[in-house]
């Protein structure tokens, strides 16, 4: 989950990692130890109450991004591909937990967010469900696949965008965007 503050977008309660760890997380390599490392060494543990209140206190939204589906994707594995899914909002980068390798890039999709943020910032009252705000048409700029509309749902901003992949032969991701507005946040 993202939340925007002042700052900009920011993921909700992360792990705080070492250099290392990260490190030999974007190698792929993963280190496995007895029992929870997190209790033997200290390194790795949430965010502390103050952090959270800190946050919560910033907060002008929380934006929830779902990968719905991987449509037609490619292969590049003998008998199937195991891929995932890297998220990238400005400085932050948000990963599923699956193995990094290096020898199976799935191809990537970049799409702008304005469209929607200006949907949130509409304010749209009470209105019904499944209300069209706003269109996003494909273009070059965009990896659009198909018209995006973008609508309300239970009184909440959602858009449901199919992205095609870049530098592949084939495949596309259905994702689906919803703010969630949270009380006492400063919203947008």
């Amino acid at each position: 989950m993202w939340l925007w503050d002042w700052r900009g977008w920011v993921p909700f309660l992360r792990w705080k990692e070492s250099e290392k760890e990260r490190s030999d997380q974007s190698r792929g390599r993963r280190r496995w130890r007895r029992g929870n490392p997190a209790q033997k060494q200290g390194k790795k543990k949430q965010a502390g109450i103050g952090e959270i209140v800190w946050k919560m206190e910033h907060l002008l939204g929380l934006l929830k991004i779902r990968v719905v589906r991987g449509i037609n994707l490619a292969v590049r594995d003998i008998s199937s591909s195991d891929p995932y899914v890297v998220i990238k909002m400005g400085r932050q980068v948000v990963y599923d937990k699956d193995t990094f390798s290096l020898d199976d890039p799935m191809g990537n999709a970049e799409f702008d967010i304005q469209p929607f943020l200006e949907a949130v910032k509409m304010r749209v009252g009470s209105v019904p469900n499944d209300t069209v705000v706003k269109t996003v048409v494909p273009n070059r700029s965009n990896c659009i696949a198909e018209e995006s509309k973008i609508y309300i749902s239970d009184g909440q901003v959602c858009q449901d965008v199919i992205l095609r992949l870049r530098d592949v032969e084939c495949g596309e991701v259905e994702l689906r965007l919803q703010w969630v507005d949270v009380p006492n946040a400063k919203g947008l």
